[in-house]
């Protein structure tokens, strides 16, 4: 079981969102840099949406025609299934870093846009409504790609340039919050730039803003972003730091037609800066590698070199953290803490979906900290320990106890080949569910709760009870809290 397999365990619930019983037996027999690769080649041809509905699968649950395009709860489930069944787990896992990394609420975009459009606008699937991709899947096809691209994506996105008020940024009164979120939070980070700089990226992106296209109150009509030349501000802008490889810190005046570039070579100076490169490196060691440790200066500058090298790429990046060897050291198994949506997925995951819609999961989620397409503000999540009030945890706890009475049939008749005495069963459901390695006190009381009441006989009726209480009590640990 996966007690033998402890290095695929980690890295699948790190470049994933662990790893059911069927996924642990797809890996048996592959090495550790086989299973990386296979992770990081992500399948761009997969369509997990069309298993949506289909026997075998976590259900999910309609209200009306299932559309996760128009109707942002459906989207919410549409992704948590993504989560579930897709095979390729770092898509979603990445999407979901880049969710938190340029974090936008869709309450706002839907204020200004309507229910409808403004689930359109964070998670609509190209092919399926016409305009251009929802946020979360601009995430998804970018999530290992140039981050420079993605940069771009991000500025000339619907929801974006509402969440941060770019589609109200005109030459004659220039709006600076997209402006200030650039540098602050999506790359180089605060000391690298001053309030000059904010004022000067707000005149770069001037003109760059959102029109409708059709009629928005139909299902025809769409926003996407538009670029005004009358509304560019076309004179020089000029930042503390360079901005063109010869040094050089002024874009230069352009024509209206002509100032888009002015945003293109603002975007290329910020994603090909050093600093950026350097404050990636330590957030995806904080999401891939630990929170309890800080990076070591030699894996932020190789990290960094890999992506200046690789001209913004996050491909090479991943692929380095997942095959380094402070990835892969066991100090650093259990060292980050689970967000709630990983929680989650891994639990259902782990524990089995059988006959369980991933709707029931939506109001927990929240219960525990985390509504995907809501976070709550511009810095998006406090991540690591934050996650865990005591009502968070208290969330946790009754979410593993709602799942494991759905699925106790399941676990009892998954359960009886290793059902022979209570230690072999205990074995069983750790390995199963890959909690962090219990000390004596709490490992003793998951044995006492399994003999406890009636000599162990391991009958069905005895299974039925036992089973899923214990995953209960694991789901519910302390233990489990860690990825």
């Amino acid at each position: 079981m996966a007690r033998g397999h402890r290095q695929i365990e980690h890295v699948l619930r790190r470049a994933g969102f662990g790893a059911s019983v069927e996924d642990l037996a797809s890996f048996e027999g592959l090495s550790l840099p086989v299973v990386t690769d296979f992770l990081v080649n992500i399948d761009e041809d997969e369509d997990v949406d069309r298993l949506i509905g289909a026997p075998g699968r976590v259900q999910v649950t309609t209200r009306g025609a299932f559309s996760p395009n128009t109707n942002i709860e459906d989207a919410r489930q549409r992704w948590l299934f993504r989560m579930v069944h897709t095979g390729s787990p770092l898509r979603e896992k990445m999407a979901l870093f880049w969710h938190n990394h340029f974090a936008t609420a869709y309450s706002k975009v839907a204020a200004f846009a309507g229910a409808q459009q403004g689930a359109r606008m964070m998670a609509g699937k190209p092919g399926e409504v016409p305009g251009p991709p929802g946020q979360i899947e601009l995430f998804r096809r970018q999530a290992l790609g140039s981050f420079r691209d993605l940069l771009v994506g991000v500025a000339k996105d619907a929801a974006m340039l509402v969440w941060l008020d770019g589609r109200t940024n005109t030459r004659q009164r220039p709006q600076e919050n997209f402006a200030r979120e650039i540098m602050e939070l999506f790359t180089f980070g605060l000391g690298n730039y001053t309030e000059q700089d904010v004022y000067a990226a707000a005149r770069v992106f001037t003109g760059w803003n959102l029109q409708a296209v059709g009629n928005v109150r139909t299902p025809s009509g769409y926003y996407e972003f538009l670029f005004r030349p009358e509304q560019h501000d076309t004179a020089e802008k000029t930042f503390t730091f360079p901005v063109y490889r010869d040094g050089r810190r002024t874009i230069p005046a352009r024509s209206g037609d002509a100032g888009m570039q002015d945003g293109l070579d603002f975007i290329n100076a910020l994603a090909t800066h050093p600093n950026t490169a350097r404050r990636l490196a330590r957030r995806l060691w904080e999401f891939f590698v630990s929170e309890t440790a800080q990076p070591p200066s030699s894996f932020v500058e190789t990290a960094a070199e890999i992506y200046l090298q690789n001209r913004t790429e996050m491909r090479p990046v991943v692929r380095y953290i997942l095959r380094s060897a402070w990835f892969n050291d066991p100090a650093n198994y259990y060292a980050r803490y689970s967000w709630p949506v990983e929680y989650v997925v891994r639990a259902v995951k782990e524990m089995g979906w059988s006959g369980y819609s991933i709707d029931n999961a939506r109001t927990p989620l929240t219960n525990m900290g985390q509504t995907l397409f809501e976070p709550p503000d511009v810095a998006g999540w406090a991540l690591g320990d934050a996650w865990f009030s005591t009502g968070a945890m208290l969330a946790r706890m009754n979410f593993a106890a709602s799942l494991a009475f759905n699925q106790k049939f399941n676990l009892g008749r998954a359960s009886r080949a290793f059902a022979d005495t209570p230690e072999r069963l205990l074995e069983y459901f750790l390995d199963r569910m890959s909690p962090a390695d219990y000390d004596g006190e709490p490992f003793a009381e998951l044995l006492d709760y399994l003999q406890a009441g009636e000599p162990w006989t391991g009958s069905e009726a005895q299974l039925n009870v036992k089973a899923p209480g214990l995953a209960r009590l694991i789901a519910g640990s302390a233990e489990y809290q860690l990825v």
